[in-house]
């Protein structure tokens, strides 16, 4: 029994097929979710172990490959921000032709296909060309550092509501209109999270501060999120075009911004010194029973 089938199983002791099933010639477009294997959904290893052809982002990790047949076709197109890739028209022909040969076809992407994923561009020309297609959620990097970090993106009486933005292509053109939109979401309470902004780090603070965003208000850098090697940097809106840079490591970065980061970082806290006084407690009683 490989690890899908041993999940299903798990959750499904009867053994009937709920996650559903692809058909040849048809196209799954998959979310991987935000870090390891055991993040996805069994739906979405389920599909993607019946497959025959992969097309998969560079967001995908290593583990997740395992699911796959040994015969099926892995083609894989980038898509890594600020880095060479496969054009998406080409992406878009690629599956076209891959369904036209009667193979069942998943486009695995990392996060889910819907936040910033192109998945529906993709599906609309499937569909303008006759080919189905579906979607199986993935949890986006959004909410998979929110968990990994311990960081609420909402919070009682501090954050109603969460904004999903993209820090890709900002121009320092965007922050003459931005102003008065991100002085909306401050007022609104919302723990602003900025997807692929790393970079855009320093226009990012600009912007804020010139909507007389409070200069000292948290913000975290979580770099590739739900994975082993996490990596978390603090700053405020003031200090994080510095921070940003402090950044080293080329994994995915997502920015966290609102008062909600410190809600993480006086957990966290609060965790070390539990895990202190567990430890303390633990070498006074091997001592003592020793």
């Amino acid at each position: 029994m490989n690890i899908v089938d041993g999940l299903i199983k798990c959750v499904n002791p009867g053994g009937d097929d709920c996650s559903g099933t692809l058909q040849a010639g048809d196209v799954a477009i998959v979310g991987a979710g935000c870090g390891q294997l055991d993040l996805m959904t069994i739906k979405a290893a389920r599909i993607v172990a019946q497959a025959d052809a992969l097309v998969y982002d560079s967001l995908v990790s290593s583990d997740i490959l395992t699911l796959v047949d040994t015969h099926c076709q892995r083609h894989f197109v980038g898509k890594r921000c600020g880095q060479p890739s496969i054009k998406q028209d080409d992406i878009n022909a690629l599956l076209l032709k891959l369904a036209q040969q009667g193979l069942k076809v998943v486009r695995l992407k990392g996060g889910d296909p819907h936040i910033f994923g192109r998945g529906s561009e993709e599906a609309l020309y499937l569909a303008q060309h006759g080919i189905r297609s579906q979607f199986i959620a993935g949890v986006t990097a959004a909410l998979g550092c929110a968990s990994s970090t311990g960081i609420p993106l909402t919070f009682r009486g501090m954050a109603r509501s969460v904004t999903l933005i993209t820090g890709t292509k900002m121009t320092d053109a965007d922050n003459t209109v931005a102003p008065s939109q991100w002085q909306a979401l401050l007022a609104a309470q919302s723990t602003l999270v900025f997807y692929m902004g790393k970079e855009q780090a320093s226009r990012i603070s600009a912007g804020l501060l010139t909507a007389q965003c409070n200069a000292s208000l948290p913000v975290a850098f979580i770099t590739n999120g739900g994975r082993p090697n996490q990596i978390v940097t603090f700053a405020t809106v003031a200090t994080m075009a510095n921070a940003a840079l402090t950044i080293k490591d080329s994994g995915p970065t997502l920015i966290i911004i609102g008062e909600v980061v410190s809600i993480g970082q006086q957990l966290g806290s609060l965790l070390d010194d539990i895990e202190c006084s567990s430890s303390q407690f633990n070498t006074q009683y091997e001592a003592r029973y020793a």
